[in-house]
């Protein structure tokens, strides 16, 4: 993933005219439709693992190359809760990286100094559960598609701040029975980015 985007990150320093945005961002993630299943092979079993929102952290490289459209490249890391509700609501935490693309289309020219707009794209999601670690191997990779809004506000040539609400849906991760349908993040952050 760190070898993908630093190869775009040099690609896009390479291409001409056009502004390049690095930053970061912080927030919260909440999560919607977040039973995941049951550990019973029934019908009617009630579901034991679900999941809770938390915090959520990463960075964002968007290359605007149109006066009115843009790519963007992130990572995303939220810290989540896994929730035993069979055993009475007992919690322990884990973690989600998501790695995304995404297409944006603003409502203003490039260097206005408010430029809202709307985005949509694709993403990879790494559920990794208590007790496993990403770095070895752990969790379970889903393929999802990601929309949103934003607002971004330059500070000066050189920096900005960013609004985002997005929505991620990504397929229910983890190998247990009665699992359906889609796992709905969203996500409210503000980020502070650096214009090349």
């Amino acid at each position: 993933m760190i070898r993908l985007l630093s190869t775009l990150f040099f690609v896009c320093l390479l291409c001409p005219a056009q502004p390049l945005e690095l930053g970061v961002y912080g927030g919260q993630s909440r999560l919607s439709k977040a039973s995941l299943g049951s550990i019973v092979n029934s019908p009617n079993a009630p579901s034991d693992y679900s999941l809770d929102g938390g915090f959520r952290l990463g960075f964002r490289m968007t290359t605007n190359n149109d006066t009115y459209f843009g790519h963007e490249f992130g990572y995303g890391y939220s810290r989540t809760q896994l929730v035993f509700d069979s055993a009475g609501g007992q919690r322990q935490g884990m973690a989600i990286h998501q790695g995304t693309y995404n297409y944006l289309a603003y409502a203003t020219r490039e260097g206005r100094k408010v430029r809202p707009f709307v985005t949509g794209g694709v993403h990879f999601s790494n559920f990794v559960p208590p007790g496993s670690s990403a770095a070895q191997g752990g969790g379970t990779t889903k393929f999802g598609v990601n929309y949103g809004a934003g607002l971004k506000i330059r500070v000066n040539p050189m920096f900005l701040i960013r609004f985002d609400l997005r929505q991620y849906g990504t397929p229910k991760p983890f190998p247990l029975f009665n699992r359906s349908g889609w796992l709905r993040q969203n996500e409210y952050s503000i980020g502070f980015s650096f214009v090349l």
